[in-house]
């Protein structure tokens, strides 16, 4: 016996069948010329309005991306002649003072030609060689750090082919003067690209300069995403629309998420602007075009590489809609990636090209050339400092405490004493007071542990120099994550933990970023980024930033 499920089944596909004869039999509905007529008339219309409708999308979309496409256009053209402005009042400087402003002549070619014409054909260069390291990418603009890095980059290939021209061309301009003139141009670019940053992010909380974005997840997923994108000013995602969504285990499928109370009260009543789009996962990315949106940012629910995720980011992506997701601290989406098809097998393979034999060495050897040169050069200030804690109250110079290094491997940090002699047996009772007892770091303000000279030191983080020791004995490294103390190591969850694959430093992205103003959630992120993002040059760069942190004061205490 059928049940009445499937007799219903069998109804609905012989009623949609074609041409039939006889009598009605199970509920079929018998054909007839009018019926049909009507029939092919009602599929017409649907097609012609779907077909309309399409029509209007795409329209729609052409307007939203010209716009966007229009201040992009006319943002990366003012940056790249204010770039070569940078790079023409360095050339005219260094060959004013140097007195290379004369027409050079090409001895190997036989032509002249005016400085000014050279310099302007070295300012076309500077700006390409900045394009090909990424300068003017949309996502880089606005952000600082990975702006200034870039700009490195592209200043040595700059450096590269003027030196290269010059020697082919056989030119006036001396390798000094070339090696001044990248140089200067750097630093005048770092000085306007930071005023332009300043224009830059000012116009995108007015809404310029920024993309439409839309929030995908549970209400305390978009909760903490707007939290986040509104503490990230250099971003250009502006909410403007959010999508509350749950995971539904019995059909193991994405749906609506229809708590209104709990919406209000996470997201709503914060950020009372932004616009609540109902999930329906057919129509949804046609809606989202509606409502002036270029980008669809993923704050939870959905898992990466799930069958819910993929079709979700295709309706997404098939309307021009751009996908963006804030990922783990340890998510393996920046590795090194190979994909190999072997018959009928994919295989695929990551890994962190920072970790090879070669990268490790270099890393060893730049921690022992700082280290020595810092050891020596910081005598000057360290032997008055030693002398001054000793006269305080007669109590040991440094301070040695047992902290975690490279794989969970216990060693003695080494650092000025900066505190009363019982620091250790009052830090618990702090703790307590100040609500600390389960974070990872303990600091406090007005710490009543710390001496007079204690104070001035750690502002200073004069505190922190004796630890190139632990740099030249190889427990640490001059830049890494913080060194944990053993109670805060044994309460590490698996993400976090992974900090502890590099050995600690002396400075990191914790210290440059904040230091102890810096969330729990934040301090971690920092760590946890830079076991994956770590590199020679970044580290340079981290050392840099360490001397501005130090003299701003920011989070020492």
């Amino acid at each position: 016996m059928r049940s009445s499920g499937d007799r219903d089944e069998s109804r609905t596909v012989r009623g949609s069948a074609g041409p039939r004869s006889g009598p009605k039999a199970d509920g079929a509905v018998p054909f007839d010329g009018a019926a049909g007529a009507a029939a092919e008339s009602g599929t017409g219309s649907a097609t012609e309005t779907m077909t309309e409708r399409l029509r209007q999308l795409n329209e729609m979309r052409q307007r939203q991306w010209s716009r966007v496409m229009y201040w992009r256009f006319f943002v990366n053209l003012g940056l790249m002649l204010l770039d070569a402005a940078m790079f023409l009042i360095a050339g005219a400087t260094v060959l004013g003072l140097r007195g290379e402003d004369s027409p050079t002549f090409s001895v190997r070619f036989g032509f002249e030609m005016h400085e000014a014409v050279l310099m302007l054909l070295f300012a076309l260069l500077w700006v390409w060689c900045l394009r090909s390291s990424g300068v003017y990418h949309r996502h880089v603009m606005g952000d600082g750090y990975q702006l200034n890095v870039k700009l490195f980059y592209g200043m040595l290939r700059c450096w590269v082919g003027l030196c290269a021209t010059t020697f082919v061309l056989d030119l006036r301009p001396t390798l000094v003067s070339l090696t001044c003139i990248a140089a200067l141009a750097f630093l005048l670019t770092m000085v306007e690209r930071w005023l332009a940053r300043l224009f830059i992010t000012r116009g995108r909380r007015d809404g310029a300069y920024s993309y439409g974005t839309a929030v995908v997840g549970s209400p305390e997923g978009i909760a903490r995403t707007l939290r986040f994108l509104g503490k990230r000013g250099q971003l250009n995602y502006r909410p403007v629309a959010v999508c509350p969504v749950r995971f539904n285990p019995r059909t193991e499928l994405i749906e609506a998420d229809s708590d209104e109370a709990e919406l209000r009260r996470l997201v709503l009543d914060r950020w009372p602007d932004v616009k609540v789009i109902p999930y329906n996962a057919y129509d949804l990315a046609e809606r989202f075009v509606r409502s002036q949106v270029q980008v669809v940012m993923v704050a939870d629910v959905y898992k990466r590489f799930s069958d819910n995720f993929n079709t979700f980011a295709v309706r997404m992506e098939s309307l021009g809609l751009e996908i963006a997701l804030i990922a783990s601290a340890a998510d393996t989406g920046g590795h090194e990636t190979q994909v190999r098809s072997i018959q009928d097998a994919t295989i695929i393979t990551l890994r962190l090209p920072q970790y090879s034999v070669m990268s490790k060495f270099v890393k060893r050897a730049f921690d022992l050339a700082v280290s020595s040169l810092a050891i020596v050069c910081s005598l000057i200030l360290t032997l008055p400092v030693a002398l001054a804690i000793k006269l305080t109250d007669g109590g040991p110079v440094f301070y040695t405490q047992t902290r975690i290094g490279l794989r969970g491997k216990p060693f003695q940090m080494i650092k000025f004493r900066s505190m009363v002699t019982n620091a250790d047996e009052l830090k618990a009772k702090l703790a307590a007071q100040t609500g600390q007892e389960d974070r990872f770091i303990f600091k406090m303000k007005d710490d009543p542990r710390i001496t007079k000279v204690g104070k001035f030191i750690r502002r200073f983080s004069i505190d922190e120099l004796p630890q190139f020791l632990n740099v030249f004995k190889g427990d640490m490294s001059v830049v890494g994550p913080r060194p944990p103390l053993p109670e805060e190591y044994a309460r590490y969850n698996q993400v976090y933990a992974t900090r502890m694959l590099v050995k600690p430093g002396i400075t990191g992205p914790w210290q440059v970023s904040g230091r102890s103003d810096l969330t729990e959630e934040e301090s971690e992120r920092l760590d946890v980024a830079y076991v994956q993002d770590w590199s020679i040059m970044g580290d340079v760069v981290l050392m840099f930033r360490t001397v501005g942190a130090v003299l701003g004061h920011k989070g020492a205490y």
